[in-house]
């Protein structure tokens, strides 16, 4: 039996939840392949408590956590609305192809209808098939406007 739960940042269980699956998740060849810096480790469930527009979600199989996602709140300036994006998804492979990752965005989801927020959105990389198609089954498609003027596309510049 799978629980979800919003995290609470302040809570050490939570915390080293997180970390650990999104450090799973970074040394994954689809999170990148390397694991997370000991300062991210150490720091990232105190900076995300201190943004009220952060949430998280864990999954759990009994007492063992299994799943992560990270929402940040942003802002739809056509929607005069807030939005939610879904910043991480993680899923350990033991518990792929169990609807894990269904299960926590039901979660994600009430706590984004809550919020008020207009619409959900996500990057993902285009050789990840297997996460494509379960975003899809989520209703999840690529952001288009105008047909002539293609699908969005993703960019970063670090900073």
């Amino acid at each position: 039996m799978i629980e979800v739960v919003l995290v609470d940042y302040g809570n050490p269980a939570h915390s080293a939840a997180l970390v650990d699956l999104l450090d799973a998740y970074a040394q994954d060849p689809a999170g990148g392949g390397t694991p997370l810096e000991a300062e991210v480790r150490a720091g990232l469930p105190a900076a995300l408590a201190a943004r009220p527009q952060a949430f998280s979600v864990l999954a759990y199989d009994a007492t063992q956590p299994v799943g992560l996602i990270n929402c940040i709140e942003g802002f739809s300036t056509f929607a005069c609305k807030p939005l939610v994006n879904v910043h991480d998804v993680v899923v350990l492979p033991s518990h792929r192809g169990r609807r894990v990752a269904q299960r926590m965005f039901e979660r994600v989801e009430q706590e984004a209808r809550a919020r008020g927020a207009c619409k959900l959105t996500l990057e993902v990389l285009s050789g990840n098939a297997s996460a494509l198609r379960s975003y899809e089954r989520e209703g999840f498609s690529g952001y288009q406007l105008d047909p002539a003027f293609g699908h969005a596309v993703f960019l970063q510049k670090k900073l």
